[in-house]
């Protein structure tokens, strides 16, 4: 078992047991297929905002419903879900990892309750599909602007654009 990688039950149980350690507690969610800088600096600031961090990583197969796989590049994902939870679990910003496969966050958002949702600043409040739940049960939304602009898409169009044989 990877440290730091929870079902949900495991990590509702975790947070219970303990709220000192885990409270306010922040969460946010993506696919994080390719880790780059701008992944890590994002995760850096979320942490900064409440005691411990939480990532909801999507499935493999949620995933594939949310990011089509676009003409020229492979499907996504590229690297698989316990690969990319792996990752995740390691990076000193990230306190806890769970992997969902829904579209969206809201049953996990629903049931951890996080003090803190973060998402990147690419987002609007408007447009944020899991806004309404944080709203409901008092939760705060930050939308947090990324530092370094690069996205998965682009690194593996440069990959393929260097046509290595």
């Amino acid at each position: 078992m990877v440290s730091g990688l929870y079902t949900l039950d495991e990590l509702r149980q975790a947070i219970a047991a303990d709220p000192q350690r885990w409270r306010p507690l922040v969460f946010t969610n993506g696919c994080f297929d390719l880790i780059h800088a701008g992944h890590v600096r994002y995760l850096q600031v979320a942490r900064s905002l409440g005691r411990a961090l939480v990532v909801g990583l999507n499935s493999d197969r949620s995933v594939q419903a949310i990011k089509p796989q676009a003409v020229g590049l492979p499907p996504r994902p590229i690297v698989p879900e316990q690969q990319r939870a792996e990752v995740l679990a390691a990076l000193r910003a990230v306190d806890g990892v769970v992997i969902f496969a829904e579209t969206t966050a809201s049953q996990l958002l629903d049931s951890l309750q996080p003090d803190i949702y973060v998402k990147g600043g690419d987002y609007k409040l408007e447009t944020l599909p899991e806004a309404a739940i944080v709203q409901a049960y008092g939760g705060r939304i930050e939308l947090v602007q990324i530092e370094v602009p690069s996205s998965t898409s682009a690194i593996v169009k440069r990959i393929l654009a260097t046509n290595v044989t």
